[in-house]
């Protein structure tokens, strides 16, 4: 079990379900407000919604949660495409590491770039920091690729190449921005990278699964939710059920005091649960 699967257990039921869903929400304002730029002609998001540590000393909290907004380009037909993508890579990286694995990879990723950029700020008082999720997001195509890496992706529909072409190019594209970038550019890089290679290494058993897995994970999800929304099953650690997993097995445990049900994932690794009055006695 290694340090991860410790974390779901002790914290697994405060993760955020299809947080996927939320960040897109986001990211659709972001685009909304990118878009607005070439109309108006007036950056709302760099001024009042960037994260800029100057400005949130000076009261301005909410670019601390608004700078998620960000999005990669003005062009909105690149924007919608990217948001497919981006939406479609988070579902499977849900579904692949669970809930909590995927809301600790991008709070994770958040929270480091929070913390570079404030340290920045106090190391070198330069009031013109500013910081978004561009790499955190690269990191994300990152983690997909190092999970899926014969899964083909198709440019504008037609054109094939495998993600692991891509990871190439990829990591090409960071190390040129890491040696041409600016101090700011450099620990961005770094936050992210870091926190892409803690995940690679504790999401290794992960790998096994497809993309093809994958979709037909997905099909069977729609088709019971679609003909019945109860569980039979749900894992008393992660939450998860079989509407979430048709692969995954579900056991009550003999040593719980009481009927608590767990995945294949959390079987042997729980903390049985124990009554009160066996809890006294033990003391």
């Amino acid at each position: 079990m290694n340090f991860l699967d410790k974390l779901e257990r002790k914290f697994g039921h405060l993760a955020i379900r299809g947080l996927s869903k939320y960040l897109i929400v986001f990211y659709i304002v972001g685009a909304v407000l990118s878009v607005s730029v070439r109309f108006t002609e007036f950056d709302f998001y760099g001024s009042f919604l960037a994260l800029n540590p100057y400005m949130v000393m000076r009261g301005q909290v909410w670019r601390l949660i608004t700078f998620l907004m960000a999005t990669p380009t003005t062009s909105l037909i690149f924007l919608l495409l990217v948001l497919l993508c981006y939406y479609n890579i988070c579902r499977e990286l849900e579904y692949i590491w669970g809930d909590f694995k995927f809301n600790l990879y991008i709070f994770t990723g958040v929270l480091g770039t929070i913390a570079a950029s404030f340290i920045l700020y106090f190391v070198t008082k330069w009031p013109y920091i500013y910081m978004d999720t561009f790499y955190i997001n690269l990191s994300l195509m990152l983690a997909y690729i190092a999970s899926f890496p014969d899964a083909r992706f198709y440019f504008y529909g037609i054109i094939p190449i495998k993600a692991k072409w891509l990871g190439v190019i990829e990591g090409i594209y960071l190390v040129l921005n890491f040696l041409a970038g600016d101090i700011v550019v450099k620990v961005a890089i770094i936050v992210s990278m870091i926190n892409f290679l803690l995940f690679f290494i504790g999401t290794r058993k992960y790998h096994k699964y497809s993309p093809k897995q994958v979709k037909r994970k997905n099909t069977y999800i729609r088709e019971v939710r679609t003909s019945n929304n109860m569980t039979r099953h749900r894992c008393h650690v992660c939450g998860r059920s079989e509407l979430d997993d048709p692969n995954l097995e579900f056991r009550y445990c003999s040593k719980c005091e009481g009927n608590y049900e767990y995945c294949s994932d959390h079987l042997y690794t729980h903390t049985h649960v124990k009554s009160l009055i066996q809890e006294y006695g033990e003391e």
